[in-house]
């Protein structure tokens, strides 16, 4: 298995993840961003430049634009996108992915950025797991 860029992350299984389910549900991913996409990344991408993981993101960024690639490219990578991004900026935000749908939104309702961001990801992980 080639060792990603982001491999020596805290959070890269999740990434990994991120990255497989938007290739399986595209159409998912971009429909739940649609419905819920907040202008919370700022905060994440002053983060990762604090952090200085711009790189890291941006190497993650583009592996997914390039896994998404029906007509829902565009949403369906805005949404992994945020997932990413509040992966790479928050080493402490993975378990929001496996979290009740609704405590997360709980948490996103009082502008956490990384519930925010992670609000899609969660919304597939639940609809999608077996």
């Amino acid at each position: 298995m080639t060792q990603t860029v982001w491999a020596h992350l805290p959070n890269a299984k999740h990434i990994d993840w991120v990255l497989a389910s938007l290739k399986a549900n595209p159409k998912k991913w971009a429909a739940v961003w649609y419905a819920i996409w907040d202008a919370a990344y700022g905060a994440a991408l002053d983060a990762i430049d604090d952090a200085g993981r711009y790189e890291t993101f941006d190497a993650a960024n583009n592996a997914a634009y390039n896994t998404a690639s029906d007509t829902a490219r565009d949403a369906a990578r805005s949404a992994a996108y945020d997932a990413i991004l509040a992966l790479i900026a928050y080493d402490d935000c993975a378990y929001m992915i496996e979290s009740e749908i609704g405590e997360l939104k709980i948490i996103a309702a009082f502008g956490d950025p990384r519930a925010i961001l992670l609000l899609p990801a969660c919304i597939v992980y639940n609809e999608t797991r077996n």
